[in-house]
């Protein structure tokens, strides 16, 4: 099932700790790819992944949830201001292989 970043976006937007979001998909074994977001939280938030990915749950069917949550302190975005999700997925890969 494909999952629209756009609307991911948008719901976690919606929540008053986090300022800017982005949402990518992430390789996974099972799925084949799953959806991830990138956080940037406001100033003084302690908000966790937790309570990111059941604010998210709470509001999508199953197959939408974000499975991951990466807090960052800035989306990479062009001067268009459209977010450079191509940037995003390069990070998260680095990231992976960095744990191997």
């Amino acid at each position: 099932m494909q999952v629209a970043p756009a609307e991911l976006e948008a719901i976690l937007l919606g929540h008053p700790q986090i300022l800017d979001a982005a949402v990518i998909p992430l390789e996974d074994e099972e799925a084949g790819e799953i959806p991830m977001a990138y956080v940037v939280r406001a100033e003084g938030s302690q908000l966790s992944e937790d309570q990111v990915i059941q604010f998210v749950a709470s509001q999508v069917a199953p197959f939408k949830k974000v499975k991951k949550v990466s807090f960052i302190n800035i989306i990479p975005k062009s001067a268009a201001g459209k977010i450079l999700r191509k940037d995003l997925v390069a990070q998260s890969k680095q990231h992976v292989r960095s744990k191997l």
